[in-house]
């Protein structure tokens, strides 16, 4: 008798039946992906709040997972090189209407010319005595002065601070400003402006100049800034009176420029 047949003697048809065993065999595949290590150090992280309690992994109950957003780009590098090469034709052709020859009057260069050879000594002899004349014109007004400032000798050139009886020295443009009467402020805020400290200094005395230190890219102060008074004693007066002042939620500090 078979042992797997465990059939009764009964007349029900399904006692009488053989049973079978099935064997189930499913297979896995472990794959491993390689990711930053910032992200490897956040999968070790603890959970916390609703999935406190829940098995390593994302819980579909409390997690979402998307899948792999993959981004396409509608150019490529060929459509930008024919973009670029199409901007150079227009320049080109652009271009082609200004440039023009000095000698044929064609759209070229005057260098690259073709009748270069033909027409230059033809346009040197028609322009050769319209030169010469303007050139006598002019050396007749301007030479007897310079060979008198030059010492004699015609077509050196002379500078302006030894014309008209002048000294050697040429007159420098910062020679009327005091540089002892600059006084340097610091600890200023962002929001200052150059009028702001027009209005500060303007009660101690004339001001010949205001330097305010900006930043180029956002325009604000960086924090400092130089003010030239016309008399020292006026600047003195404001190094005593503005060093250590409370000025638009900041304390001030005036000294003596270095």
């Amino acid at each position: 008798m078979d042992p797997n047949d465990v059939s009764s003697t009964g007349s029900n048809p399904v006692g009488r039946m053989k049973w079978r065993r099935w064997k189930i065999v499913s297979h896995f595949r472990i794959e491993k992906h390689r990711v930053a290590r910032t992200i490897a150090e956040r999968k070790t992280w603890k959970k916390y709040g609703l999935s406190k309690n829940d098995k390593p992994g994302p819980n579909p109950a409390t997690t979402i997972t998307a899948e792999d957003v993959f981004m396409h780009f509608l150019s490529n590098k060929e459509e930008e090189q024919n973009e670029q090469e199409e901007l150079k034709k227009k320049l080109m052709d652009a271009q082609k209407g200004q440039v023009k020859c000095r000698l044929c009057k064609e759209d070229h260069w005057t260098k690259q010319c073709p009748y270069k050879d033909k027409l230059e000594p033809l346009r040197s002899s028609l322009l050769g005595e319209e030169k010469t004349e303007e050139e006598g014109a002019a050396a007749g007004g301007a030479g007897a002065d310079k060979a008198k400032v030059g010492g004699g000798t015609l077509g050196k050139y002379v500078p302006p601070s030894m014309r008209d009886g002048g000294s050697k020295k040429g007159e420098s443009m910062m020679s009327s400003r005091d540089e002892t009467a600059t006084v340097r402020v610091t600890n200023l805020s962002e929001n200052t402006r150059e009028q702001d400290l027009q209005d500060l200094f303007r009660p101690f005395g004339d001001i010949s100049r205001i330097f305010l230190a900006k930043d180029k890219n956002t325009g604000q102060s960086k924090g400092f800034a130089f003010i030239n008074f016309k008399r020292r004693e006026d600047a003195a007066k404001a190094i005593q009176v503005l060093n250590g002042y409370g000025y638009d939620h900041l304390i001030l500090s005036v000294e003596w420029a270095k």
